[in-house]
């Protein structure tokens, strides 16, 4: 299961509130703002603005943290690749950048990825 291993509560990220519901996931994912400024999976309203690593279950309205710089460790990826979060999903893969690709980071070793959205 991903968790956040490397945080800069100052600047490395922000809090907002949720959009809906939310399932805890074992993996992180892209997240954006509706146009309430509240957090939904996906781009929403503003695009892809941060990644989300929460393997509890939070409700509508809970308080959350988006990481926008910092490092998530036990990432099931591949050392040395370019991660990017769908625009419609969220889902981070090693898909190419493109238009529904946003680029959130990259691998180190196989299971750090250090997230640097929209640097």
């Amino acid at each position: 299961m991903a968790r956040i291993d490397k945080y800069d509560p100052v600047g490395g990220g922000f809090r907002a509130a949720l959009a809906a519901n939310r399932t805890g996931a074992a993996t992180p994912f892209g997240v954006g703002l509706d146009t309430n400024g509240r957090v939904v999976v996906g781009a929403g309203q503003t695009g892809i603005v941060g990644v989300v690593c929460k393997p509890d279950d939070a409700l509508l309205g809970d308080i959350i943290d988006v990481m926008k710089d910092g490092e998530i460790v036990e990432f099931a990826g591949a050392a040395g690749t370019l991660y990017t979060a769908n625009t419609t999903t969220g889902v981070i893969s090693s898909a190419a950048v493109s238009a529904t690709q946003i680029r959130v980071g990259h691998t180190v070793e196989a299971t750090r990825l250090v997230v640097g959205v929209n640097r």
